[in-house]
Formats: structure tokens, sequence, C-alpha cells
């Protein structure tokens, strides 16, 4: 189901602004993830399972590079790419 309305709708901008942010893909997707945690807090939009699998691989590649100790980036750069353009698809859901 859908949430409606023009929080969620503002919700699922927001995000895909970040999405398409120019900068390093890492730190958008934190400010993405951010602004969409307060959004599904504040029931702007709906959680779902499968936004919350999503949800939480981001975390751990956006967590993978700082635990290794290796700068910002390598290969949590392109799986966030990834999982945040599948969480863009499924907030549609949301």
């Amino acid at each position: 189901m859908t949430t409606a309305g023009p929080a969620a709708e503002a919700a699922r901008a927001a995000f895909r602004v970040h999405l398409e942010a120019k900068g390093h893909v890492v730190e958008n997707a934190r400010a993405a993830v951010t602004g969409l945690e307060t959004a599904l807090a504040a029931g702007d939009l709906a959680r779902t399972p499968v936004l919350d699998r999503m949800l939480s691989d981001l975390a751990v590649a956006l967590d993978a590079d700082v635990d290794a100790g290796e700068k910002l980036g390598a290969k949590s750069a392109e799986a966030a790419r990834f999982i945040l353009r599948a969480i863009s698809r499924e907030l549609d859901q949301a």
C-alpha cells in the first residue's frame, strides 16, 4: 500500500534529491537515510519489510569502509548507489 499525501510525496522527493546530488555517494546516502528515517518515524511513509531490509543492507555498506579502517568510498560507494536506486523504487510502495 502506498502512503498518500503531501508529506509522503515530500519525503520521496527529498530522498531522490539526495540520490541525484553531486558529491560523494556515501555522504549523500547517509543524508538520504537520515531524512528517510525521519519520515518513517513521523509516519509520513509506511515501513515495508523490503524497505527495512534495504536500509539494513545500506547500513552495512556505509559502515564497511569505516570498519575496515579505509577512507570513505571504495566498495561502499558502488553498493550505496545500487541500494539507493532500489530504495527509490521501493518508496513508491511505502
